[in-house]
């Protein structure tokens, strides 16, 4: 199962962004709660209201979306199951897709074949993007650590 690719994406307009703003705080006010599931209102085209219950999961979920539109970002939400192409996923890494090819080949991310085409299993490329994330991290501490330990001036 493929999804629209990350360039089809487009960031929030100015009012977007500051409805989002508004939403966010709003939910933040009542997902304190430890109910498992939530009821809300939502208003049709006539401005009657109608109940929808929803988990409190789906709301928190729904809270960081919002948090990402009212920063600007443009956010898609993609089952953990899913099946990426390589340039799915090459775009979600932010490579080419003949580097990530090489990465598949390397065995440093685990793919499998339908037909004459690699698949790539998001929580599988979320597992090595975050694995390459703290290895960078550890890089970043070790060479402060050794700046300071040199009297660098990054004090």
């Amino acid at each position: 199962m493929t999804h629209p690719a990350v360039s089809d994406m487009s960031l929030p307009a100015a009012k977007e962004v500051a409805l989002a703003v508004q939403g966010q705080r709003a939910l933040a006010a009542y997902l304190s709660t430890q109910l498992d599931t939530q009821r809300i209102q939502i208003f049709d085209d006539h401005n009657q209201a109608h109940a929808v219950e929803l988990p409190t999961s789906a709301l928190r979920l729904l809270m960081q979306i919002l948090a990402e539109l009212a920063d600007g970002n443009a956010v898609q939400v993609v089952p953990v199951h899913a099946e990426l192409t390589t340039q799915e996923a090459a775009d979600l890494l932010n490579v080419s897709r003949p580097h990530f090819v090489k990465l598949l080949e390397d065995g440093q991310i685990p793919f499998h074949r339908a037909g004459k085409h690699r698949r790539v299993k998001f929580a599988d490329l979320m597992h090595y993007k975050q694995e390459r994330e703290q290895i960078s991290a550890q890089a970043m501490d070790e060479l402060a650590q050794q700046a300071q330990e040199l009297r660098m001036g990054y004090e």
